[in-house]
């Protein structure tokens, strides 16, 4: 019987105007149902907190459909089966999947909206699956490599250097042999960014001019570019591209809060000019192909070769504020809101 677990729940009251405030939000709980056969029920522990979610508020076309209103809040998350009817999961098995803002997910074990797929806890502490050995390591992954193309030698510059795609785009960058040049904000971030992920410079976009920072350390200019907040930086950079360089669109953090439209590459030009190529990344267009990365990068870790940082808030209750540390630049590293206890 699971009908004594109580469910509490964020859902989506209203579609944000810039920000997100505490009235687009509604809370709600309800006991969890009876499962049936073929089902399960998944407890969430940890709760993937992405600039992403923001962009699946909106209305409108995208790569994924937006979040209904009064639908519970889409998230990824790590959690526990603490029920089962199906052959796939068993009581005590921990799984990643869009587990959702809410304490309990309930429904068939192969959801493919939910897609859970089991994690081994002995393999690597269970956050680091919400960072590179999760969605945002096969974000920067399959960005860098497949789209980046990198060589031996070349120069990278990543921006949101300290987030959780940023980290693992300058590690994976190191081990193919590039020379690794990131964007952060704050002098914490930049000594992280250098000292303990092993780039070879950083520019704190906070304490400097960008433009300046480019100059010093990409004196040959850049080859390849991970963008991950767009605006004035993405702008900054097309002015040091390198002939025939890529640049990698993963998001425009920078943007998603905007009341007034997005602004685009003022400098684009200097695509045509260097015949360069940006190119857009959705990581679940490649997942079919996520335990091909995750043993690269496990293999990495093992070696001590590989380092990831989390920042952990505790308590389901704190989601609206905590979701808002993304877009203020509070996070220091992948942000997780741990909601029960492993």
């Amino acid at each position: 019987m699971t009908s004594a677990l109580v469910n509490k729940q964020f859902r989506l009251a209203a579609r944000p105007v810039g920000m997100p405030k505490n009235s687009d939000w509604s809370v709600t709980t309800e006991p969890v149902r009876d499962i049936v056969d073929g089902e399960i029920v998944v407890q969430s522990i940890y709760l993937s907190l992405d600039p992403a979610m923001r962009g699946w508020m909106n209305e409108g076309k995208s790569y994924i459909r937006p979040v209904a209103i009064n639908e519970v809040m889409r998230a990824g998350g790590i959690g526990k089966v603490v029920a089962s009817k199906s052959t796939k999961f068993a009581v005590g098995d921990y799984v990643s999947g869009a587990t959702g803002v809410q304490n309990y997910w309930v429904g068939a074990a192969d959801d493919k909206t939910a897609a859970f797929y089991k994690v081994d806890p002995k393999m690597a502490p269970l956050p680091k699956f919400m960072n590179a050995l999760g969605m945002p390591g096969m974000t920067a992954y399959f960005g860098l490599l497949d789209v980046g193309m990198p060589k031996a030698g070349e120069t990278v510059v990543v921006s949101g250097a300290a987030g959780a795609v940023g980290q693992t785009v300058g590690q994976v960058a190191k081990q193919k042999g590039c020379r690794v040049v990131g964007i952060a904000g704050g002098k914490d971030k930049c000594d992280f960014v250098v000292n303990e992920l092993g780039f070879d410079a950083c520019i704190d976009y906070k304490g400097g001019s960008v433009k300046d920072g480019l100059k010093e350390h990409c004196p040959n200019g850049v080859d390849i570019y991970f963008d991950n907040v767009g605006g004035e930086i993405l702008d900054t950079v097309l002015t040091r591209i390198n002939m025939k360089a890529r640049i990698i669109i993963c998001g425009a953090i920078s943007q998603y809060n905007n009341t007034t439209p997005v602004k685009g590459p003022a400098n684009y030009l200097s695509l045509l000019v260097n015949r360069a190529r940006m190119e857009g990344i959705v990581v679940f267009d490649n997942a079919a192909r996520f335990p091909e990365a995750a043993a690269e990068m496990g293999k990495w870790m093992a070696q001590g070769k590989f380092q990831t940082r989390e920042d952990i808030v505790q308590g389901l209750d704190n989601f609206p504020d905590t979701l808002l540390m993304l877009f203020e630049g509070k996070n220091f590293g992948k942000l997780i809101l741990q909601v029960a206890q492993e």
